[in-house]
């Protein structure tokens, strides 16, 4: 008896590890077609990743609607600051009027869309001529227990810290300084920082700036960077620091939008 009840948990298991190992793949295979769709739509130079996220994605598939789809193109060309990350999350897509296996010309009704550009230091800096510049969040968030931060990890527009060397203001020495972002512009593409104080003490660079010299050290902290658009022309609703990137994002909830415009510059 023994032996029977051993063989049929044996059978047992076989099924369900190949049930899995076919639903696995079945996933693993969409994402590479949305992928190659994303990437030819959009006329990227590599397949972007592509999670097609919950389980059973067999179920989703046959219910023509995925809870979650995350779409991320890292070191994307940018005409004006070189490189930029792109990400988009979909919530609850709707299938019904096309396959489970996106094609590039599809339209998508989505429940929730979110959708974030990202520009890294090293760009950043390169863009203002500080080659040396590091971002953070701002030292409130650091410090709150809670993380002060969205949901997707970014921070407060307010108070975002720059650390680098500003040459350009004939200062030679790493300050940091306060950074406060804001989205400007007629089509709101453009992200502006303004440089508000010198930081001293734990966690900056903790160097003085004598006072005949301030303005020109903020003034080279300050900036605008136009033409970042975010993926699928949403507007945003935030700006901030995620780890030593600045980072915009816009939310949108009820909305249609092609494949092709996961790309906008």
């Amino acid at each position: 008896m023994r032996k029977v009840l051993f063989g049929l948990l044996a059978a047992l298991t076989t099924v369900v590890v190949a049930a899995v190992g076919a639903d696995f793949g079945g996933a693993i295979f969409a994402e590479y077609r949305w992928a190659r769709s994303v990437r030819t739509a959009n006329d990227l130079n590599f397949d972007p990743w592509v999670g097609i996220l919950g389980f059973p994605f067999a179920t989703q598939a046959a219910e023509h609607r995925f809870n979650e789809v995350e779409i991320r193109a890292n070191g994307v060309e940018h005409p004006v600051v070189g490189k930029v990350s792109l990400e988009s999350t979909m919530h609850s897509v709707d299938l019904a009027e096309s396959s489970w296996l996106i094609t590039p010309d599809v339209k998508l009704p989505i429940d929730k869309l979110e959708s974030r550009i990202i520009v890294d230091s090293t760009h950043v800096g390169r863009f203002m001529g500080i080659k040396d510049l590091l971002v953070e969040a701002p030292q409130v968030d650091t410090n709150d227990p809670t993380g002060g931060t969205t949901e997707s990890g970014i921070s407060s527009s307010k108070g975002v810290v720059f650390t680098g060397t500003p040459i350009a203001s004939g200062f030679a020495e790493r300050v940091s300084v306060s950074v406060d972002l804001s989205i400007v512009g007629g089509d709101q593409t453009t992200l502006a920082a303004t440089a508000t104080q010198v930081l001293t003490g734990p966690g900056t660079a903790d160097e003085e700036v004598p006072e005949d010299e301030k303005a020109a050290v903020l003034k080279a902290f300050t900036m605008t960077i136009p033409g970042l658009k975010l993926p699928f022309a949403l507007t945003p609703t935030t700006a901030g620091a995620r780890g030593s990137d600045l980072i915009i994002e816009g939310i949108a909830s009820g909305v249609t939008v092609p494949i092709a415009g996961f790309r906008q510059s």
